[in-house]
């Protein structure tokens, strides 16, 4: 009697052990997959900075050219000013998408100007700004992949028991919020 009670006390143990373990390893697997999400972000967030930063040099450079484009100029610091003002993933997911389309405008207009489009220094930028918005969508993929992943994580069995318990959170997509991006470009001969 005391001998199976003693094997079932060990074997209750070892069990206990094992689900210790394996709530042990699911948690750390969710705290490697946000910290995966927020580094992502944080590449992000480098490359927002590196194109906000841009954006002066670019527009003070096509103001001596374009004197009667101010509400351009204005347009375009006022939706960096809210790109930079956001304040999560979402707000600066939208401000991102304002400030795309307001340098898209910018870009179209700059074709006015022909002494414009041929000075270096406003090419030079041009072309820095261009580089910078590939990192952007590199990096805002990146993200994307890392949040999907941290939200698998948090929303399948097992692992969204413990996430419940630890209160591990859905994290946001840095999505195309601009309609006009989502367009479709259309080719005409």
């Amino acid at each position: 009697m005391f001998a199976s009670l003693g094997i079932l006390t060990l074997v209750i143990l070892a069990a206990a052990v094992v689900l210790v373990m394996m709530v042990i390893g699911i948690y750390n697997s969710l705290v490697a997959g946000r910290n995966q999400v927020d580094n992502a972000w944080s590449q992000i967030d480098v490359q927002l900075k590196r194109r906000h930063d841009l954006i002066p040099n670019l527009v003070e450079t096509a103001k001596g050219y374009m004197q009667h484009e101010r509400q351009t100029f204005e347009a375009i610091t006022q939706a960096r000013s809210q790109a930079m003002g956001a304040k999560n993933v979402a707000e600066a997911s939208k401000a991102e998408g304002a400030l795309t389309e307001a340098l898209s405008k910018f870009m179209l207009v700059v074709e006015n100007y022909p002494d414009l489009k041929a000075n270096q220094n406003f090419l030079s930028l041009q072309e820095t700004l261009t580089s910078t918005e590939n990192k952007i969508s590199f990096a805002r993929q990146a993200y994307n992949d890392a949040a999907m992943g941290y939200n698998n994580r948090i929303q399948m069995f097992p692992s969204n028991i413990v996430a419940g318990v630890f209160s591990f959170t859905k994290r946001d997509y840095f999505e195309v919020g601009n309609e006009a991006e989502r367009a479709v470009p259309q080719v005409k001969f």
